[in-house]
C-alpha cells in the first residue's frame, strides 16, 4: 500500500470516527437522569427509532459475518436473509405497539423492569435472572463486535489485529459513555443509511467490474453447480433442516433481542410505531439482497481461495473504488460494527444500573442525585467493555458463529416470554421463568453438542423449546396468573 493511498483510506475512515465522537460530545449535556442515559427520555421520533433499530440490529455479522457465509456457502445463505426480513416484519408487527404501550405506563426502563412489573409475584427472581441472561450473552456478542473491527482494519490499513480490536472498543466506549442512549440513536441513524448505501452500492460496482450478470455467473462457475442453487445441492432432510431451517429461524431472534426491543420503549409516541415500520422494512428491502451479494460477487472479484472469508468486504472495496472513498465505505462495515456494540453496551450496563443497584440493591429507592445513576452507568459500560474485549482477545470463532450462538440464546431466553406475556392472559409467572431457563440452557447445551446441532439448527431448537416451556406450565398453573396487558 502506498503512502498516498494510506493518507486518502485514513482520511475517509478518520472523518467518520470524528463525527461520532462530535455525537457524544453534543449530547452529554442531555444526560441529566437514568432514564436519558436509558432511553433518552422517550423522546425518538420515528425516522431515529426505525433506523436505528435497524442498524442496531445488523452488527459486524452484516457486512463480515454473512458475506462471508454467501462467500464460502452461496446463494444457500439467502434463506437467512428470508428468515431476517420475515422476523423483522413481525417484531414491529406483534411487539412494538404493546411494549411500548405496557412499559410507558408502567415506567420501565429495562426488559427486566417490564418483567417484573408484568410478574409481579417473582419480580425479584425474574429481574435477577433477566439481568444474568444479558450480561452472560452480551458479553460474548459484543466480543464478536471487536473482533470485526480488528478484520477490518487488519484487511483494510494492515492495522495489528489486536489494536484494531482495541481501537474499535476505545470509540464505542467513548460516546455511548459521553452521550448515552441518545448518543447510540443518533450515531445509529448515521451509520445505518450508511450501512445501506454499502450493500447497495458495493454489489452494483462488483456487477459492473465483471462486465454484469452473465460475467458474475462465469466467474463463480469455479465454485461448482451447487453454489448458486437455493438448496445448496441437498434435499430432502439435509435440505429442510440443514439448509432451509437454519436460515429460517434467524426470524425467531428478532422477538427477544433487548438492544432492539428498548428502541420500541423509547419512541415518542405510540402512533410513531406504525411509521417507523415502514422505515425499517424499507431499509430491509433495500439492504439485505446487497449484503448477501457481496460475497457471491467477491468470488469473482477476489478468486475463490480467501483465507478468511470474513474480510471479503473490506478487501473487495479496495479493489473497486479510489482509496478515499474505500475509506468512506468501508467505515461501513465499523459503523456495522458500532451501532450493535453501542447498543448492547447501554443494555446491559442499563440492568446493572437500573436492575441490580436501583431495584435490588436499594429496593426501588433512587439515591438523592440523579446525576449518580448516570455516573454509575459509565462505571459499568466499562467494565462491561472491559470484560467483552478481553473475550474478544481470547476467542477464534467466526464473527458468524459468535453470534448466531448470542443471539440464539438471547431470543429464546426472551421472545417467547415476551411475545406470549404480551399476547396470551394465561402466562404465569412460572411459566416465564421456566422459559427464560430452558431458553438459555437449551442453548448452551446444541452449542456444546454436535449431535444435537445436527438434529435441528440451535436458533430454531432453543426457541421452540423456551415456547414450550412456557405453555406447558402455565397451562399447568404454574405460578399465579396475571392479566393480560390492556
Amino acid at each position: 500500500m502506498s503512502a498516498g493511498t494510506d493518507i486518502a483510506l485514513f482520511f475517509g475512515f478518520g472523518l467518520y470516527l470524528l463525527l461520532m465522537l462530535v455525537v457524544g460530545v453534543v449530547t452529554v449535556r442531555y444526560m441529566r437522569s437514568l432514564d436519558d442515559f436509558v432511553l433518552g427520555g422517550r423522546r425518538l421520533g420515528p425516522w431515529v427509532t426505525a433506523i436505528s433499530e435497524r442498524a442496531s440490529g445488523e452488527s459486524a455479522w452484516f457486512l463480515l459475518g454473512l458475506p462471508g457465509a454467501t462467500y464460502a456457502l452461496g446463494f444457500a445463505e439467502f434463506w437467512s436473509v428470508i428468515g431476517i426480513g420475515f422476523g423483522i416484519l413481525c417484531s414491529w408487527t406483534f411487539i412494538a405497539v404493546a411494549l411500548r404501550g405496557y412499559t410507558g405506563r408502567a415506567g420501565a426502563l429495562t426488559i427486566p423492569d417490564f418483567l417484573a412489573a408484568r410478574f409481579p409475584g417473582h419480580g425479584l427472581a425474574i429481574r435477577g435472572l433477566a439481568t444474568v441472561i444479558i450480561l452472560f450473552f452480551y458479553t460474548t456478542y459484543l466480543g464478536a463486535q471487536f473482533v470485526g473491527a480488528g478484520k477490518i482494519l487488519n484487511a483494510t490499513f494492515g492495522m495489528p489485529y489486536a489494536w484494531g480490536m482495541v481501537l474499535g472498543a476505545v470509540v464505542v466506549l467513548a460516546y455511548t459513555m459521553m452521550g448515552g442512549f441518545l448518543a447510540v440513536a443518533w450515531t445509529d441513524l448515521f451509520q445505518g443509511l450508511l450501512m445501506a448505501a454499502v450493500a447497495v452500492v458495493l454489489p452494483v460496482l462488483a456487477l459492473v467490474h465483471l462486465g454484469g450478470w452473465h460475467g458474475m455467473l462465469s466467474s463463480v462457475a469455479v465454485k461448482g453447480p451447487d453454489f448458486l442453487a437455493i438448496n445448496a445441492g441437498k434435499t430432502g432432510h439435509a435440505f429442510v433442516f440443514g439448509v432451509m431451517i437454519g436460515g429460517l429461524s434467524w426470524g425467531f431472534g428478532y422477538f427477544g433481542q433487548p438492544h432492539l426491543l428498548t428502541r420500541y420503549m423509547a419512541i415518542r409516541r405510540i402512533r410513531d410505531l406504525r411509521h417507523g415500520t415502514l422505515i425499517a422494512m424499507g431499509w430491509v428491502l433495500a439492504a439485505y439482497w446487497g449484503a448477501a451479494m457481496i460475497g457471491i460477487l467477491g468470488v469473482g472479484v477476489l478468486g475463490s481461495s480467501l483465507a478468511d472469508p470474513e474480510q471479503v468486504m473490506p478487501l473487495m472495496t479496495r479493489a473497486l473504488v479510489p482509496p478515499w472513498i474505500a475509506g468512506m465505505i468501508i467505515s461501513g462495515a465499523v459503523a456495522a460494527m458500532m451501532s450493535t456494540a453501542d447498543s448492547q453496551l447501554l443494555v446491559a450496563t442499563s440492568s446493572l444500573t437500573e436492575d441490580v443497584y436501583v431495584k435490588m440493591l436499594r429496593r426501588g429507592r433512587p439515591p438523592d442525585r440523579p446525576e449518580f445513576l448516570v455516573l454509575l452507568g459509565r462505571i459499568a459500560t466499562l467494565l462491561i467493555s472491559a470484560v467483552a474485549l478481553f473475550l474478544a482477545f481470547t476467542n477464534q470463532e467466526l464473527i458468524f458463529d459468535m453470534v448466531a450462538y448470542a443471539w440464539s440464546g438471547l431470543g429464546s431466553s426472551f421472545g417467547p416470554v415476551i411475545l406470549l406475556a404480551l399476547w396470551w392472559k394465561r402466562t404465569t409467572r412460572g411459566g416465564a421463568l421456566a422459559g427464560m431457563i430452558v431458553g438459555m440452557v437449551s442453548t448452551v447445551a446444541w452449542q456444546r453438542s454436535v449431535t444435537l446441532q445436527g438434529i435441528l439448527d440451535i436458533k430454531a431448537a432453543s426457541f421452540l423449546l423456551s415456547v414450550a416451556a412456557v405453555v406447558v406450565l402455565s397451562l399447568a398453573g404454574v405460578g399465579a396468573r396475571v392479566r393480560k396487558p390492556s
